[in-house]
């Protein structure tokens, strides 16, 4: 038998690492265990190739919350973002569309493709910064319970009730469509030019697998929109040395309140007894023992493979296989000797935020058919950031790393998911094909890549399915319902198990409140 612990926490991605750093300032004795040699989960940097540092999975960051970094101190354990100051929109044959920081540039822009939009766009803005403010108190909370009638509970309720009816005439209405309409209907409201649509209404379907045009799309517009830094709406940035550096900057608050982590321990399973959790036994077959036990995994690798069906009521067991997952995108990260040289445009201003390869709303929707059939998109949406332009520190002297943010990469291959490392080269091929057809001799600058499937996702990363959010931003999986109805409190049927990863509310990204909330429920609920 090994050490006892007040907690163990199963996975050392950011969330895990959150939810150690706040139970160990609380007092107690806690200990992280990740399977891989690195802590982050899908928040991870990486020296692939020597002298190049990747962000291998996720690679920027928004929603981050204020509350976190200030709380946990980060800034003193080495938190720095860098902000995103552009997005570009390059074309075949002109010289794109890019908003800048500057709002009278941008509206410069605009306005060589459509006047109304132009004029309409700091409305918009304006708008989604309102909105933004209603669904960051989604954020913050935990789920609405809205089958009890505990008075807490009720509180709850009508306080979620009033921010939807805070704000200007109209919010209300606004709201509603945006938890029910498309992204490109929603964005049709407002804007007339597809350069300009195309590239927003993407934010629709990160980690989705869905089209611009499926209905709820609208609302992963907001979850992304809505970016925040530090308290700054509508902001998205790097973290300096990678996404990893937010990992390390969570790991080393933890780590200072006295909270213990160890990586390449892999949890083959979570010891119950009498339907409650005590502990975890390792691959290696070591048992830890623990007053509580808290899965960062998603919910199928956390119920379905550590705990098992046999310790679970049947109706649960369904919940869980129903939940949905359907990982949808894919990852290359190249070195380059040079900055991509993009058609009609000089300079590297441009390139100092996100580039989306994302010329028409039909693009996209092409993209999504292929998809549809299980087969990845030929002429595929790219996210593409180039984060040493900004941050050095991550490539050798005139030298760069890009990222490339794949959309859509399909688990369910028609031939069956298995098929992926058979595909990974064509896939990365595609990818590479699609980038120099905007950027003249931009094969010839690549150096290395790294070709990351959804196959490679689930085995290597421990993602279900490749699900970047481990599990799908659909309606049906949102606030009360994430990840099953009346389980969304970080609970679960299981006494003294608890959740705290993305597979939980309120979802995925870089955002951390997964961890502080889960925390904060277990300390609330004095079983620990």
């Amino acid at each position: 038998m090994g050490s006892s612990y007040d907690a163990v926490i199963v996975g050392a991605g950011h969330n895990g690492l959150i939810c150690a750093a706040y139970l160990a300032k609380a007092g107690r004795k806690v200990l992280v265990l990740e399977r891989r040699h690195v802590v982050g989960g899908a928040a991870v940097s990486e020296e692939v190739f020597p002298g190049f540092t990747f962000s291998v999975l996720s690679y920027v960051v928004s929603l981050f919350r204020p509350s976190i970094i200030r709380e946990l101190d980060l800034p003193r354990h080495g938190l720095e973002i860098i902000p995103l100051e552009t997005a570009f929109t390059p074309q075949r044959d002109g010289p794109g569309l890019c908003r800048w920081p500057d709002a009278s540039e941008s509206r410069r822009e605009i306005s060589r493709f459509s006047q109304k939009d132009a004029e309409i766009y700091p409305e918009f803005s304006a708008t989604m910064t309102q909105v933004s403010r209603f669904a960051k108190n989604i954020i913050d909370s935990q789920a609405p319970d809205p089958s009890s009638l505990r008075p807490q509970e009720l509180m709850a309720l009508l306080r979620l009730g009033r921010s939807f009816r805070a704000g200007e005439h109209g919010s209300l209405d606004l709201q509603a469509k945006l938890f029910t309409m498309s992204a490109v209907d929603f964005l049709d409201r407002w804007f007339e030019s597809d350069v300009l649509k195309a590239p927003m209404s993407v934010s629709g379907i990160i980690g989705t697998y869905l089209g611009v045009r499926s209905p709820g799309t609208a609302y992963v517009l907001l979850h992304h929109y809505m970016g925040e830094i530090d308290g700054a709406f509508r902001s998205w940035g790097l973290s300096k040395g990678g996404t990893g550096g937010i990992s390390l900057a969570c790991a080393r608050a933890a780590e200072a309140h006295g909270a213990t982590i160890r990586t390449e321990a892999s949890v083959e399973s979570i010891l119950i007894k009498g339907g409650k959790a005590h502990g975890v036994v390792l691959e290696n077959g070591d048992e830890i023992q623990a007053r509580t036990v808290i899965s960062c995994c998603d919910p199928r690798r956390t119920f379905l493979g550590l705990v098992g069906e046999e310790s679970l009521e049947g109706d649960f067991v369904q919940r869980i296989n129903r939940y949905k997952f359907r990982g949808s995108s894919g990852k290359v990260n190249l070195a380059v000797d040079r900055l991509p040289q993009f058609r009609e445009r000089s300079g590297s201003a441009h390139l100092r935020g996100d580039v989306a390869i994302a010329p028409s709303i039909d693009y996209l929707e092409r993209a999504y058919d292929e998809a549809k059939y299980g087969e990845f998109s030929r002429r595929p949406y790219i996210n593409v950031v180039v984060p040493s332009l900004m941050d050095p520190s991550v490539a050798p002297p005139g030298k760069h790393v890009i990222s490339c943010f794949v959309q859509y990469a399909p688990y369910h291959l028609k031939e069956g998911p298995e098929k992926w490392p058979e595909k990974r080269e064509a896939f990365g091929d595609t990818v590479v094909d699609t980038l120099a057809e905007y950027c003249p001799g931009f094969k010839e600058s690549i150096l290395h890549r790294q070709v990351i499937t959804p196959w490679d996702m689930e085995h290597e990363f421990g993602l279900s399915e490749g699900n970047i959010f481990q599990g799908e931003l659909s309606l049906e999986q949102l606030l009360f319902q994430r990840p099953a109805a009346g389980w969304s409190r970080y609970r679960t049927p299981i006494q003294h198990l608890w959740m705290c990863g993305s597979g939980t509310h309120p979802g995925g990204g870089i955002m951390g409140a997964s961890g502080q909330l889960a925390a904060r429920s277990i300390l609330e609920s004095r079983q620990l």
